[in-house]
């Protein structure tokens, strides 16, 4: 299979037409040792970062749904594109702005998902020189502080120079940031002249049966699941379940019924199963207003082993929830 890491290529023995040709086929960068140990590190740190900013295999927004709602989803999307000013994408958690963002991409050309937010109050020029003719997508704008906002107002000004699309998304009402003065009018102004809803799951659940389907399979390409076909009772409880946390809840969702279930198909039985996990999770949220309430959230009777037991089994549904039920989140989280 193709690898899904960066290559660093080194010899002592290079040309410069080796040099150029490992680039070619993909490499990240090309050292001639002797290497120095300062200079390695440095070029490791910056293909790592570079890895980070390539697209994911990921359902796309293709693969989303055949539904009228995202028929009508991409022909926007597609409007859109062809717009020089910035897009915000206005949607709940969940829904999928960053597939929206991917599918402004143009092939072979440069993404990047701004999660260092400083740079744009450091050196917002700079991170369109480094992606030019590329997509900046920034997962919450309302997020940003005032002076990174000014440094977005800044980027997205010259991006059009720099042939960048710009997109924004946000789960908040801009104006009324702005009425509270915690949003950059200037800015507002700017991302409001091209602006987009993105549906919630609830808007086309006829779209769910195919939604798992493409998650599994993703699953298996991947090689994170072995193959599982979800049978017909097993789809319906997916479609007539609610989502809030949407695309992200439904992910976690198939992820968990691949990874766990113990049978060649995916039955009505697992999906119960794992919905009535999900309502779990929503307990440690109800035990905290319990505490704040002044009323029990655990038991302090119990003995040693059962208290340990009964504390961990808190503890993971806590940091569920707060991942929504992914659970490489989770294991970042806990450190394990």
């Amino acid at each position: 299979g193709q690898l899904t890491m960066p290559v660093v290529m080194m010899s002592g023995h290079g040309t410069i037409d080796t040099a150029v040709e490992a680039t070619r086929i993909g490499a990240f960068d090309f050292l001639e040792k002797p290497i120095a140990l300062q200079k390695l590190l440095k070029t490791v740190n910056a293909a790592l970062k570079h890895g980070e900013q390539q697209p994911r295999s990921d359902v796309s927004l293709i693969s989303l749904g055949k539904s009228a709602v995202i028929k009508e989803l991409r022909q926007r999307l597609e409007q859109m594109a062809k717009l020089k000013a910035p897009l915000l994408l206005i949607g709940a958690k969940g829904c999928g702005a960053e597939l929206c963002a991917r599918f402004l991409q143009q092939p072979d050309t440069p993404w990047l998902e701004l999660t260092d937010t400083e740079r744009l109050s450091q050196a917002p020029l700079d991170i369109l020189e480094q992606i030019r003719d590329g997509v900046m997508f920034v997962p919450e704008v309302a997020a940003l502080n005032r002076t990174e906002q000014k440094g977005l107002l800044l980027l997205q000004a010259k991006a059009e120079k720099y042939d960048v699309k710009v997109v924004c998304a946000t789960t908040h009402a801009l104006n009324q940031l702005a009425a509270e003065n915690q949003f950059d009018e200037s800015l507002l102004q700017a991302l409001s002249v091209a602006t987009l809803r993105i549906p919630s799951l609830q808007d086309h659940p006829e779209d769910i049966p195919d939604l798992a389907r493409a998650m599994a399979t993703l699953l298996v390409e991947t090689k994170e699941a072995v193959y599982r076909e979800f049978d017909i009772a097993a789809l319906n409880a997916l479609r007539n379940a609610d989502w809030p946390g949407n695309l992200a809840q439904l992910d976690s969702a198939i992820r968990n019924l691949m990874q766990t279930s113990l049978g060649e198909k995916i039955t009505l039985e697992d999906v119960n199963r794992v919905l009535e996990q999900f309502a779990l999770m929503d307990q440690p949220e109800a035990n905290g207003q319990a505490k704040a309430n002044g009323g029990p959230t655990f038991n302090f009777a119990l003995p040693l082993r059962e208290a340990r037991d009964e504390f961990e089994r808190q503890y993971f549904e806590y940091q569920l929830a707060q991942a929504a039920g992914n659970m490489s989140k989770v294991a970042e989280a806990v450190q394990l």
